[in-house]
Parts: C-alpha cells; sequence; structure tokens
C-alpha cells in the first residue's frame, strides 16, 4: 500500500478564517479529512503536516524517503521564495504533486513563479480544497503506473 506525505506550508493553519475571500471557509482539518477519505478510497493511506517553519518542512521531505513513496504539497509562500524546500524535493527523488487553493496565476506577480513546480511531477491550482483530491489522485495514478 502506497504511503503519501501531505504537507501544508505557512498561514495554512489558518484557513477558514484568513482572507475567506480567496481562500474560502475550509479549514485545514477539512482538507485533511477530505484526503484520508479520498486516499481511503484509493487504497493508500496520507500522513500530515502542516508548518510554518522551513525546516521543519525541509526536515519532513527528507524523512519522507524512509517512509513515504510520493509527496503532496501545498507550500504556501515558501512556493514562491525557497530554494531550500525545492532542492529537498529534487534531493529525495520522490514523485510530488504541488497543489494551490487559488490559482496563483490569477494573483499577484509575485505568485506566478513556483520554484517547486520544476522538481514536482505536476501542479494543480485554483479548485479550492478541491485541488488537494485532485492531486492525491493524479499522485497515486502516477505511482500506479510507475
Amino acid at each position: 500500500m502506497h504511503s503519501i506525505l501531505v504537507l501544508h506550508g505557512p498561514n495554512l493553519n489558518l484557513l477558514g478564517q484568513r482572507e475567506p475571500e480567496v481562500y474560502g471557509s475550509t479549514t485545514l482539518d477539512d482538507i485533511n479529512n477530505l484526503l484520508q477519505a479520498e486516499a481511503k478510497n484509493l487504497g493508500v493511506v496520507v500522513a500530515t503536516l502542516q508548518s510554518n517553519h522551513e525546516g521543519s518542512l525541509v526536515d519532513a521531505i527528507h524523512a519522507a524517503r524512509e517512509k513515504h513513496q510520493g509527496i503532496l504539497i501545498n507550500a504556501g509562500a515558501y512556493t514562491h521564495t525557497s530554494v531550500a524546500i525545492r532542492d529537498a524535493i529534487a534531493g529525495v527523488k520522490l514523485p510530488t504533486v504541488e497543489v494551490h487553493l487559488s490559482n496563483i496565476y490569477q494573483r499577484e506577480a509575485f505568485r506566478h513563479y513556483s520554484y517547486i513546480a520544476p522538481v514536482a511531477i505536476g501542479q494543480i491550482s485554483g479548485f479550492g480544497a478541491e485541488s488537494y483530491r485532485l492531486g492525491l489522485q493524479a499522485l497515486v495514478r502516477y505511482l500506479s503506473s510507475s
């Protein structure tokens, strides 16, 4: 059975409260519950971690080599700033899907660049919590076909 590490970056712990006009009313617990249910349907397990600290996310990516077969990540603002997270993903060589609640290409110009996209197998953005479910489905299909 495949195991997927789901990483939520900075400020995602505030979902449901922070900028609901951008991110909606769905909470991080709602997303994690959605992912647990979808994982069960797909016959995989997911482990979730949210951190506001770049180093904690890097450490989790490194540790994933021993426990997981893929990574689903919403790095939040670190998407646009973190070479460290990009290098960690490249270094562990685990298939990774990048997801975003909002369409980052319809937002401020600084959000249009992702350091993660070049080392991910794909990116899904703009579908709210559904981005996570779609990303998990895509990652599991990728793992099943590899």
